[in-house]
């Protein structure tokens, strides 16, 4: 780690009794840095906006995240920001106290940078529990996630997680597009998963350029027919899959134009 802020203080530690320790009662976005700027700020903001509505959680104060990103920031080039926003400390019991409040959570990490190489990935044996009132934003509950990666091949980049009913949701740490002929799908988030950030521009992409992405549920099986596959996320941007671990999938199209598009957006 390079530098952190706990409430615009510079430290490296929260208290026993916040939530987001003792309960995962929180939120958090994952950002990349490049050139000193902070990629896709606004669009990160929306989505944890919104998930502090879901939440309860008061939403924080914009303008002030935003001046103590960048009092992290500071000169860095390339480096990754993770904010992590919590319904703040409370003594023992899952009921908040009345009168809590948020806490505000920044770090700043080292990165390479972006890499566009085409990465190899595996299927987890993990599966995903639904919970609607949860599907879609990027809480601190990720056992699941934390679970699947410790099990993870080694040689791969990321592995694919299905549900309990057999339906492929995303990565361990993104989400997924397959493509057949010119046809783009994109699995439902709406029982479980992460609605991604760069998953968001490429369709905001899709719909300006009057190119409908379908989403529904889609099987291993239908993953294993697709002529494309694509991994995104906010560090990863749009990364094409070259090989799933373990099956005889390759793939048989180039780059999909709404995705291509997409991905000169992602740290612009």
């Amino acid at each position: 780690m390079i530098r952190s802020l706990v409430n615009g203080i510079p430290r490296d530690q929260v208290s026993i009794l916040d939530r987001g320790l003792q309960f995962g009662d929180g939120l958090f976005e994952t950002l990349a840095v490049v050139d000193n700027k902070v990629c896709l700020w606004e669009r990160h903001m929306r989505r944890l906006q919104a998930g502090c509505n879901r939440l309860g959680i008061p939403a924080p104060d914009l303008p002030l995240l935003h001046q103590e990103a960048m009092q992290l920031v500071m000169d860095e080039r390339q480096a990754a920001l993770k904010i992590v926003i919590t319904r703040g400390a409370s003594e023992r019991g899952y009921k908040p106290a009345a009168g809590v409040s948020p806490a505000r959570v920044f770090s700043l990490f080292s990165w390479d940078g972006p890499c566009f190489d085409p990465v190899r990935i595996s299927v987890s044996n993990r599966r995903l529990g639904h919970n609607p009132d949860l599907a879609g934003i990027k809480h601190l509950n990720r056992l699941e996630q934390v679970l699947a990666r410790a099990e993870c091949e080694e040689n791969v980049h990321d592995a694919l997680m299905l549900d309990m009913q057999g339906h492929v949701i995303e990565g361990i740490m993104s989400n997924l597009f397959l493509q057949n002929g010119q046809q783009v799908f994109t699995p439902l988030l709406n029982r479980c998963g992460v609605e991604g950030v760069i998953r968001k521009l490429v369709l905001d992409v899709a719909k300006n350029q009057d190119t409908e992405i379908i989403s529904g549920d889609f099987t291993l099986d239908d993953v294993l027919q697709s002529d494309a596959l694509y991994l995104t996320n906010a560090l990863g941007g749009i990364r094409f899959v070259s090989e799933i671990s373990g099956y005889d999938w390759k793939p048989k199209t180039s780059f999909h134009p709404v995705l291509a598009e997409a991905a000169t957006s992602v740290f612009s």
